[in-house]
This record gives structure tokens, sequence and C-alpha cells, in this order.
């Protein structure tokens, strides 16, 4: 009689849980990044927000990078850059 091996496809949770900060109340002086995901018109969206944001709302900085795709994810270096140079950042995709 053949052996069958039942596997289970449930991944196993990681035990640690990230600590998410609460957003600021005010984004006067803050700098503000974006991480682009290379998705059509992304560019334009945030570049006329970002302005918006200095113009409107006091924001200090504006910082953009972008990733090598969208299939893929942020390069560890873009990650802990944007990270590094900016107070709150906005990640998404446009079309």
């Amino acid at each position: 009689m053949a052996t069958i091996t039942v596997m289970n496809p449930q991944g196993e949770r990681p035990a640690a849980k990230l600590a998410v900060p609460p957003l600021p109340a005010d984004l006067r002086g803050l700098t503000i990044g974006f991480l682009d995901n290379t998705k059509h018109n992304f560019d334009l969206l945030v570049h006329e927000m970002g302005g918006l944001l200095k113009e409107r709302l006091g924001v200090k900085a504006v910082v953009y990078r972008r990733k090598a795709n969208a299939a893929t994810a942020a390069a560890d270096e873009i990650v802990e850059g944007i990270a590094k140079d900016c107070d709150l950042v906005f990640a998404g995709s446009a079309d």
C-alpha cells in the first residue's frame, strides 16, 4: 500500500508583532515620502500631491523613490533610505 503525505497549506504566522506608530496630527514641518511602484501615472499624481502638501499643509519636504517594477518588492536600500529620510511615507499605485 502506498503512503500519502498530507500537507497543511496554512503557513505559520510570525510570533512578533509590528508596532505601527500613530499618524501625526499635523503635517507642518514634516518630510513626506512617496514610494512609486512604477504604475502608469503614479508619478504624476504624487508630484501634484507633494506640491499641494507643501503649499496647503506646510510640509517641509517631499521625497520620491521608485521601485524597479510593480511586480517586485522595493529594494532594501530604498525602503531603509525612505524610512530614514521621512517622517511619513505613502506607498501606492495609479493607472
